[in-house]
């Protein structure tokens, strides 16, 4: 979730999105607060420009709008979780599919349109519909670790285009016979698109590395750990 104003953050979005893909959940991008802006259509179209595979909704996180629009995926016996920024409406939305106010909210601060984090913990709540709905508080930041493949979903139009660069382990960078950014001199591709999968990409392969390395050292300690009780046990 995201809202049309100066929340909306592509960059955040590709990581959201990137998660879900990671862990196999249906993403649904849905941009609130679409009553208070004279011009949705530019949010919509970044959006949308985020992954040809996730559909993008925007709202009126208030009323009846919600119940209609996300019908298909608020049906019995199917689970949605809500995540975003604070302030984005993710407990106004609870609020509108419950039909009732049973979740606390706050009006955003007008200088820079952030929430306070009203939400501050993860509350599950049980919609007439039959459908289970998570609220989760507000996210300040999203690392993400073991997530190469829903990266590569993210950017599938990169990755593909990737197979065509000279050689096979390009960093698309000062490779000579680059694809990738011979489409970016083109205009085919943003320039800062992929800025951003590059940079997601060090970011998954940094994390996932130190998690690594983590594991090993905690595994070696752990065997130490044993094989001294084990000595102290023989001399017992």
């Amino acid at each position: 979730m995201t809202s049309c104003n100066q929340d909306f953050n592509v960059a955040r979005l590709e990581r959201y999105i990137a998660l879900a893909f990671e862990a196999e959940i249906t993403p649904v991008i849905v941009l609130t607060k679409s009553d208070l802006t004279p011009m949705a259509e530019p949010y919509l179209a970044q959006a949308a420009e985020v992954s040809s595979w996730v559909p993008v909704v925007a709202l009126d996180a208030r009323g009846e709008e919600p119940l209609a629009k996300l019908a298909p995926w608020c049906g019995r016996g199917q689970t949605v979780a809500f995540i975003g920024s604070s302030g984005v409406g993710k407990s106004t939305l609870a609020n509108a599919l419950s039909g009732a106010d049973s979740v606390d909210t706050q009006a955003i601060r007008d200088d820079d349109a952030k929430g306070r984090h009203t939400t501050t913990r993860r509350q599950l709540h049980r919609v007439p519909s039959g459908c289970l709905v998570l609220d989760t508080p507000g996210m300040r930041e999203l690392q993400l670790t073991d997530a190469a493949s829903g990266i590569e979903d993210v950017f599938a139009d990169l990755v593909a285009l990737s197979s065509e660069c000279r050689f096979g382990d390009c960093q698309h960078d000062t490779e000579p016979g680059c694809a990738v950014r011979a489409a970016v001199k083109a205009g085919a591709i943003d320039a800062s698109r992929l800025a951003r999968w590059r940079k997601l990409k060090a970011e998954d392969v940094f994390n996932s590395a130190s998690l690594a390395d983590r594991k090993s050292k905690d595994k070696a300690l752990g065997k130490m750990i044993r094989a001294v009780q084990k000595s102290s046990k023989k001399r017992d």
